[in-house]
């Protein structure tokens, strides 16, 4: 149910057409809510027909016309309702973790190597975040919207900072088992 959440969250951030909240979600809710450009379209039509979104009147024919959608009264009751209720943290499932597991039973051959790339790509990613951080989130900018907006980021970073962490250490691990 989270998708439809997610979707009226950046509708009330912004009035938007599918292809905007797509290209949003490339570049801020999606680095912990992914969603695809056909995921997101069938949303929208769900939520308008449930009455809690609608499309913006246009002054052109909407005949070729891209669509651009707002939120109504109801959709960011359903957002209030959702963002107040309780909810359990979802069990950790990662297929590394698990094929690490494995590895210990069938041998570790080409796991250090996916190690490696892994700890590369969360490299990757803290830095991306640490430079969002530095452009949008500098010291003093303390409006209650952008303190959480920040807080949501440095989760990542947290995030990230812990894979950076666990891979080295992982890796200096292999470093000291014996040849396979």
């Amino acid at each position: 149910m989270s998708l439809p959440h997610a979707i009226l969250t950046a509708l009330l951030e912004k009035p938007s057409s599918g292809l905007e909240l797509t290209r949003r979600f490339d570049k801020s809710i999606g680095y912990f809510w992914s969603a695809t450009h056909q995921q997101i379209y069938r949303e929208l039509g769900k939520l308008e027909a449930d009455g809690l979104i609608r499309t913006l009147p246009s002054e052109q024919p909407a005949r070729g016309q891209k669509k651009s959608y707002e939120v109504l009264p109801a959709g960011r009751a359903e957002l209030a309702r959702w963002t107040g209720e309780s909810q359990d943290p979802k069990p950790l499932r990662d297929t590394l973790l698990l094929r690490l597991r494995a590895a210990a039973v069938v041998g570790t051959e080409g796991i250090e190597a996916d190690l490696r790339r892994h700890l590369d790509l969360h490299r990757r990613q803290l830095a991306e975040y640490q430079e969002i951080e530095r452009r949008d989130f500098p010291p003093g900018k303390g409006e209650p919207e952008d303190r959480l907006r920040h807080l949501v980021l440095r989760a990542g970073i947290d995030l990230e900072t812990f894979w950076t962490g666990w891979l080295t250490h992982a890796l200096e691990e292999f470093s000291e088992l014996p040849p396979a």
